[in-house]
Order: C-alpha cells, then structure tokens, then sequence
C-alpha cells in the first residue's frame, strides 16, 4: 500500500478517475492505511460505525474535517462548531434545534417546499440547454434552510458566494476566502440582532431566545450555530440532488421505473444518498492508543473515514456494492448522514427535499438529458457538481 497515492486531504482525490478502484483497494489491502505520519483513511464500513459510536476513543473536538483549520489554527477558534463537540456539550447544544429536525416537524413543511420545487423548475427553459447546479440544485435548498432560520430572500446570489466560500476555506489560503466569509458573518449577526430585536417562528429565534446549562448563547455560539446551519443545510443537498439527478441518467431504466412509479422516489433517494455520498469524509481524533480494524494507532492519530468507501463496502452491501440499484434494501443503512452522536441534524431535510424535487422533475421531465461534460468541485470534503448542462427536451 506504501505506493497507493491515496491522501484524501488533497482536494481533487475524489475526483480521480479511478477513485472507486482505489477505494476498493484500500478496503480490501489496507482497510486502516497510513498515508501521512499520524494519518490514516478508514475505509470499511463496520469501523467507520466503530469510531463514530465512541466519542470516547475518538474525539470531535480536536478536528473534523479532513483539513481541518482547527489542528493549526492559533489560537483555536473561541466558539466551537457542533461538529468539533463530543458528550456532554454536543448533546446539549443539538437538543436545542432537534425538535425543528424531526421528521415530524419537518412534515409539516412539505407543502411549502413543494412549492418552492416547483418555482425552481418553473424558472428553467423547457428546450434550451442550462446549468442544472445554477439553475435547480443548488438554489432550491438554500430557498428551503433560509425560510427556516428566517432568513428573507434565500435564493439571493450572495449566501450561495459565502456558503461556497465557507466549504472551500478548509481547502484554501486564508486570504482567497477571509473577503466572502467575513460578509458572510456580517450577515449573520445583523440576522441574529434583528431576531433579538423581533422574534419570528424560525430557528433562529427559537436560537436567541435558548438555554444550555443554564444560560443564553453568546454572539460567537449564536454566530457558529447558524453558520453551520446554513451551510450544512444547503451544500449536502445541493450535491445530493445533482449527484443524484446525475446518477439517474446514467441508469435511465431505472429513472423510467421512478417516473411510471414515484412510490419507488423515497427508496431511490437513499440509492442516491449511498452512491453520491455527499460528504466524502469526515475524521476523529484517538484520545489514547487504541486498536481499529486490527491495526494500532496511537494517542493523537488522525482518522479520515472515508463515507464513500463504507458506503460501497462488499462485505456489507454484498457483490453488487459498486451497481446502482433504486430498489436496494436499506438495510443496512448507509453511511451518508454520518452515524452516531454525530447523524446529521438535517437529515430528514434533506431526505424531503431530495424526494420532493425527483417528483416534480419526474412528472414534468421524465427522459431529461445530460447535454454536456459535468464540471466537478476539487475539495475535501463534498464530491460534488460545480456544473451540469442538461436538457429537458432530449430534441
């Protein structure tokens, strides 16, 4: 394995072409593989579970993205993410906004996102060639977590810049990102101010007006709570959605199969969440030498889980593993929200909107066309379309 160029904190690694070969590779030779002094990709499904289920042996709170600006920040950021926090402040703070999350509450939203799917795809030309990402994917969510932290005009080109800027700073010298994300959090407080001021029925509001251990969030934990709302709630499904729309035209017998049926839609979204994989990678933190997946590692390692690969595990969804398949079991589950403590808060978002918008695009549009080469992101964290020509009208 010494001569397998796998380093997912280069970004682009997602994007070599034959990435699922060298997943592959890694689960079947070195399913826990040292590619950096204190680094190592975890690649089968059953230890990525492991490690997410014990925050104990492995922390958040000393990293969580592949690069990850806390381990070489100084000094560290004064408010941490949810995503940099283990037991008990994580638990804390997630249960102020969980209830907003479940699927219950979020049922109550689908006639408006419905409406929100339909405006978008009202927007695009019935038989010219357009940018799928710029034009559906990727202002639809940003529409839908904007309404629920109250934020006015979500489809506005400025948070899609900013929210753009915030998943590639990890990835980027400081200096390419600091002007969009400084607007960014300009933004923000204005918004956390305002809601202060006047409190509405959105997130936000229910945020200001919040208690953990007895008392009020500050600016800094306000700040970073919606930040990590706002981008989370938008990036995972805008990939979702493309990778997704992507997919099923790469498997049109099985989008005809969705179209003749849309009761088949829910289970396809969860083909799709397992075969994108949004979030590539995620990683942990050994609070002291332990074992995984039979090999050693010590206090202060780095462990990249590596979602793509668990999700494609053979040992776990069989022989056909690497087939797309819209009426897979899910169960297993897979890997796309993370797992455990950590499952993504918005899950149950994303899953309503993906199913929602496959609807309405289905109905209308069922033999759709990829009219031209997608463009990809080069990052760390999401595989992901920059852009994605398509047409309507096969014609």
């Amino acid at each position: 394995m010494d001569e397998m160029p796998a380093d997912p904190t280069v970004p682009g690694f997602y994007l070599r072409p034959d990435y699922y070969e060298v997943l592959a590779e890694l689960r079947r030779d070195a399913p826990v593989h040292e590619f950096a002094s204190g680094m190592y990709t975890i690649a089968r499904y059953d230890d990525i579970r492991e490690i997410s289920r014990d925050p104990a042996r492995f922390c958040s709170s000393m990293g969580a993205l592949v690069n990850d600006p806390m381990r070489t920040s100084v000094p560290p950021p004064t408010a941490p993410s949810i995503l940099h926090m283990d037991p008990p402040d994580h638990v804390g703070f997630r249960k102020l906004v969980n209830r907003e999350f479940t699927s219950r509450a979020i049922a109550d939203l689908e006639p408006r996102i419905r409406e929100l799917a339909r405006a978008v795809l009202e927007r695009t030309p019935d038989s010219d060639v357009f940018d799928f990402v710029d034009l559906v994917a990727a202002p639809f969510p940003l529409m839908v977590i904007a309404e629920l932290l109250g934020i006015p005009d979500g489809d506005r080109p400025d948070l899609r810049r900013w929210s753009d800027a915030t998943i590639e700073a990890p990835d980027k010298p400081a200096a390419d990102t600091a002007a969009a994300t400084g607007e960014l959090f300009t933004y923000l407080l204005k918004h956390i101010a305002a809601k202060r001021a006047k409190p509405g029925e959105d997130v936000v509001s229910l945020l200001v007006g919040a208690e953990t251990d007895g008392r009020s969030l500050d600016r800094d934990e306000l700040l970073i709570f919606l930040l990590t709302l706002l981008v989370a709630g938008n990036e995972t499904t805008r990939t979702l959605i493309s990778g997704g729309t992507l997919a099923l035209f790469d498997h049109a017998d099985q989008r005809a199969d969705l179209a003749e049926d849309p009761t088949l839609i829910p289970g396809a979204v969860e083909e799709c969440l397992r075969w994108v994989t949004p979030i590539q990678a995620f990683a942990r933190t050994v609070t002291a030498d332990t074992v995984i997946g039979g090999v050693a590692v010590k206090r202060l390692d780095y462990l990249v889980m590596l979602y793509a690969s668990g999700n494609r595990d053979e040992l776990t969804f069989g022989p056909t593993a690497d087939a797309f398949d819209i009426r897979r079991d899910t169960n297993p589950p897979h890997l796309a929200f993370g797992f455990g403590e950590h499952l993504c808060l918005g899950a149950a978002l994303a899953r309503m909107e993906t199913r929602i918008l496959f609807e309405e695009m289905l109905a209308r549009h069922p033999r759709y066309v990829v009219a031209g080469e997608p463009q990809w992101v080069a990052s760390s964290l999401v595989r992901g379309l920059h852009s994605m020509p398509l047409a309507w009208d096969a014609s």
